[in-house]
């Protein structure tokens, strides 16, 4: 059995647990420890079971409980070298990896997959056991090809929906942060990923829209967008709906 957490998904701090019967990991840490740790056991799982806490990339969103619970759990953070170079983690125990080469902890077979955002190398996640594939993708201007190729055959898919266009383009943000997000080292909108969604459609995979802007983005406008361009029923389509939730995606 796999199950899926995700505890913290938007640009406030973002982490997925996901947890096997031979262990969990983390995936990104982006949240205080202490909401973190209150986090995990509101789900039911234990910091002893957690292998490690493996970061996409460097940015605090995703990196600001990572170095306290590395220390106080006494788990490695893993990352690429240039994530864990630019992360300000402190001092840990770190255990690299190279993009795209597969490694295996906590019982789950997991490949880092490069995307494409203003980091200095960024990762998606491709995490198998047994049977089961779940794939994590934010943080990503575009959808790229290894992207895509994996999310054609994931039974979970936790991707990117972050940006309603007109609510960007109409809101208050300045010109150049705009065009940060909007361009293809920045975030994926709500389109692009309903299109990416319809040209990997799936049998019966679960999707959960991560990463939703709470500036340029509602619940609503990200599950009405997808729904729109895939055909999949709305209800079929989840993400957290207000500030501090967390969900259980799926059990397998």
């Amino acid at each position: 059995m796999i199950e899926v957490h995700v505890l913290a998904s938007g640009s406030d701090g973002n982490c997925v647990v996901v947890r096997t019967p031979e262990g969990s990991v983390m995936i990104d840490a982006g949240l205080n420890g202490k909401r973190l740790t209150e986090l995990i056991g509101r789900v039911g799982i234990d910091s002893e079971e957690i292998s490690a806490i493996i970061l996409s990339h460097e940015h605090i969103d995703h990196v600001r409980g990572a170095g306290v619970l590395s220390r106080r759990w006494g788990v490695p953070v893993m990352g690429n070298m240039n994530t864990l170079s630019n992360a300000s983690i402190g001092k840990v125990g770190y255990e690299s990896f190279r993009t795209s080469e597969p490694f295996s902890i906590g019982g789950i077979d997991i490949t880092p997959l490069p995307t494409s955002h203003d980091a200095m190398e960024p990762n998606a996640f491709l995490l198998c056991q047994s049977d089961n594939r779940v794939l994590i993708a934010t943080d990503t201007g575009i959808m790229t090809a290894p992207v895509e190729a994996a999310l054609k055959d994931v039974d979970v898919a936790v991707i990117e929906s972050n940006y309603d266009e007109k609510m960007l383009q109409d809101g208050p943000y300045p010109l150049y942060l705009k065009r940060r997000i909007s361009g293809e080292s920045g975030h994926l909108s709500n389109i692009d990923c309903g299109i990416s969604l319809r040209n990997t459609m799936g049998n019966g995979r679960k999707i959960f829209l991560a990463h939703l802007s709470k500036n340029n983005n509602t619940p609503d406008a990200a599950r009405d967008t997808v729904a729109r361009i895939t055909g999949i029923k709305r209800m079929n389509i989840d993400c957290l709906e207000f500030p501090g939730d967390y969900r259980t995606v799926k059990s397998l």
